[in-house]
């Protein structure tokens, strides 16, 4: 079992280095984490943000546990040089084309939603986000218009298949939950959209044990904050499932409690390949103070546990540590509390 550990930039170090005290206390047989440098840290030694020998160590293992990326240091680089292309370039190298993002709001949290606790109680959902496409790969640039003006622009666009794959993807997710898929789009205004909705209404043809809705994606970041409980699986673009998966974190409670999959078609011998991350990002302004709360990436570990290794029992024991730490009140900063990053890791381990 071999694990490529990209800690990156900011506090990517520091929570980490708490899912790694987590994986190596289930002592898994034949375990090796190699490290490999990301983002603004590898640009420092190396100018580039995703190093040749990085991607290939990572290609060499059978999962990866990503940190954060993104410096300020680094705003003036060109684009291509900024940390933000190692995720990127991540995803686009080893074809991990969909995004899982679960949000489930604890046991005892529910206070701390920007929701009436009564609706955040309601939240258990999986967002399925497309990461290969959209207006985040498409052809970009800036330009000078006929009249001297500066313009910038971005191209955003979908191929059937690549629609497709995601669909099928989001319906299969649904298949293990509650069975009831959400597509999230803009075919009122955008012709990639209107592909979407096409292309996923006839994949729907194949699961007749899922239904399936359509919403726009305004409406839907609505019906978010109104009744989240309407939601078992959301399917959507690159572009609309960044925006919505934020903003469901903030719903649950902290973005420091959202962990991610990205997943494609890569077998290893154990499983899918995937890389793990917690959605929040590198945080500069805190970084190197102890105060992160490192439980979004402990989750990112289970997660990889189930599914890159299909190690179940190990993945619902440090879900159930993490919600029995939350549930006696180890709360970080962002939750309104005092424990720091290293205690708060002391904190799962123990009831591990």
């Amino acid at each position: 079992m071999r694990i490529a550990i990209l800690a990156g930039d900011g506090i990517g170090p520091e929570v980490t280095r708490e899912a790694v005290r987590v994986i190596q206390t289930l002592d898994l047989p034949g375990l090796t984490l190699v490290e490999g440098d990301v983002g603004a840290a590898a640009y420092k030694t190396q100018r580039h943000p995703l190093p040749v020998e990085t991607l290939e160590m990572v290609k060499s293992c059978d999962a990866a546990l990503f940190g954060a990326v993104g410096d300020p240091a680094c705003d003036h680089l060109e684009r291509h040089l900024r940390p933000e292309q190692a995720v990127l370039g991540l995803r686009a190298e080893l074809g991990l084309f969909a995004n899982l993002r679960p949000a489930t709001t604890f046991a005892g949290l529910e206070g701390m939603s920007a929701l009436r606790p009564e609706i955040a109680r309601q939240i258990d959902l999986l967002i399925v986000r497309e990461l290969n496409g959209d207006v985040y790969f498409g052809e970009k640039g800036m330009r000078t218009t006929a009249d001297g003006r500066r313009e910038g622009w971005d191209m955003m666009s979908y191929a059937e298949d690549e629609v497709r794959r995601i669909a099928h993807a989001g319906f299969r997710a649904a298949q293990s939950r509650r069975q009831r898929l959400t597509s999230v789009d803009k075919a009122n205004v955008l012709e990639t959209s209107q592909l979407w909705r096409d292309v996923v209404s006839e994949v729907a043809a194949e699961y007749p044990d899922v239904t399936l809705d359509h919403l726009y994606v305004d409406n839907a970041a609505m019906q978010l904050v109104r009744a989240p409980g309407q939601f078992d699986v959301i399917v959507t673009g690159n572009l609309f499932g960044d925006i919505l998966s934020d903003q469901a974190s903030m719903c649950v409670g902290s973005i420091g409690l959202l962990a991610s999959a990205s997943l494609g078609n890569r077998q290893t011998q154990f499983g899918t390949f995937g890389l793990y991350e917690p959605i929040h990002g590198s945080a500069p302004d805190i970084a190197g103070q102890g105060r992160a709360n490192p439980m979004a990436a402990i989750l990112s570990a289970a997660m990889m546990l189930r599914h890159s290794f299909s190690r179940e029992a190990e993945a619902v024991r440090i879900e159930a540590a993490v919600a029995s730490a939350l549930a006696a009140g180890v709360h970080g900063s962002d939750l309104g509390g005092t424990f720091g990053t290293a205690a708060i890791g002391d904190a799962v381990l123990e009831r591990l």
